[in-house]
């Protein structure tokens, strides 16, 4: 058997019924939605969340917490993965993507780096924000910390 000579099964593939095509297709006229009534209507029916009258789980929870609309979305990276970098050279949300060890969405607050992991190479990192431990395992390097 060859893929030019593969064929479905007969009855494998059933046709989608076309409504409203007149009484001899069988779902002429009302188009299978029955004598007028909520269901029969455009947009009729209820929605996704209705309970049949009981008050609905979303309003029966309690609702807790709060969300920040000025939250901070960074994109992390990690002390010890700057160490894939040379000697000196300059490290920045680009060249981290370019690299591989990111990548960049259309939103975003920029680049933060944590501290977790070593560092052993004298790097030049430019990033939104910095951890206090991040910051000082860099500069114990010999690299430079930049706040753009």
């Amino acid at each position: 058997m060859k893929l030019n000579e593969l064929k479905a099964t007969p009855g494998a593939r059933k046709k989608t019924a076309r409504k409203g095509r007149g009484y001899g297709s069988g779902l002429g006229k009302t188009s299978g939605r029955g004598h007028k009534g909520q269901k029969a209507r455009s947009g009729g029916g209820k929605g996704p969340m209705f309970e049949g009258g009981q008050m609905p789980l979303y309003r029966r929870l309690p609702k807790r917490g709060f969300t920040s609309r000025n939250k901070k979305q960074y994109i992390v990276v990690n002390v010890g993965d700057l160490n894939n970098f040379e000697d000196g050279s300059v490290v920045d949300a680009k060249v981290l993507d370019s690299a591989g060890l990111i990548t960049l969405p259309k939103v975003n607050d920029g680049l933060k780096v944590l501290g977790d992991g070593d560092l052993d190479k004298k790097l030049h990192v430019k990033a939104a924000a910095f951890t206090s431990n991040a910051k000082e395992k860099i500069l114990e390097a010999g690299g430079k910390v930049e706040v753009i």
